[in-house]
């Protein structure tokens, strides 16, 4: 039997971290956390997310993940999308507290992808998910072998937007009707970084922690206003 050999995924497995924050590949035993941080985060998600085909309960439980889990794999695997857990390291440990997702990717002449994400309300506002897209998009934009990352987030998702504004994202269009999100088609805010958008930049973590020092230590005194 002639054995194939699939070619490698440019990027794909990767293992992300800085500041805290890690990116990895799911696991198969992820499922006990990714239910139990899916179902604490019912209200918080359900407004932003696909409508599921069935009750949440059932969309986010064991079986729930390992059917989404066998599909995160086999699109890696393709080079279809590169799909992490965000964990926070703390007390020599690892604790899952989010997912980014680089899906529906295209090479050749359009070398892009669309990032989606999101993240327990507990650790919303600590600058986790800032972190964690700013290491895709390097990923991506480096080993990844990208050129376009885009966001499209529902206007009034402004903790969402808040996100991509903080790392620079530009805001390129209005999408009408866009996806199937909580039950009706929505409109969407199209945001979008190119590798030319980050020259000189050291890259977009090294521009987010920038940014965020400069919010830590507030403005200098020509700042001032």
């Amino acid at each position: 039997m002639m054995m194939v050999r699939r070619r490698p995924v440019p990027g794909w497995p990767a293992v992300l971290g800085a500041d805290g924050v890690l990116l990895r590949p799911y696991q198969r035993a992820d499922a006990d956390a990714w239910v139990a941080l899916r179902r604490r985060n019912e209200q918080w998600l359900t407004p932003w997310e696909p409508t599921p085909p069935r009750s949440w309960a059932d969309a986010n439980s064991a079986a729930g993940f390992r059917l989404v889990h066998t599909a995160q794999r086999r699109a890696g695997l393709r080079g279809d999308a590169m799909t992490f857990a965000v964990c926070l390291r703390e007390d020599g440990g690892e604790r899952l507290v989010g997912h980014l997702n680089l899906g529906n990717i295209v090479r050749r002449a359009f070398c892009s992808t669309f990032a989606g994400y999101w993240v327990d309300h507990r650790v919303a506002g600590r600058g986790v998910m800032p972190t964690a897209l700013a290491l895709a998009v390097d990923h991506a934009f480096g080993p990844g072998g990208l050129h376009r990352v885009e966001v499209n987030i529902r206007p009034e998702n402004t903790a969402s937007r808040r996100v991509v504004e903080k790392l620079g994202f530009r805001e390129e269009a209005h999408h009408p009707r866009y996806l199937h999100i909580d039950g009706a088609w929505r409109d969407h805010v199209g945001y979008a970084l190119t590798t030319e958008d980050l020259h000189d930049e050291g890259g977009l973590l090294a521009r987010w922690r920038r940014t965020r020092d400069r919010a830590d230590t507030g403005p200098g005194p020509a700042e001032i206003k």
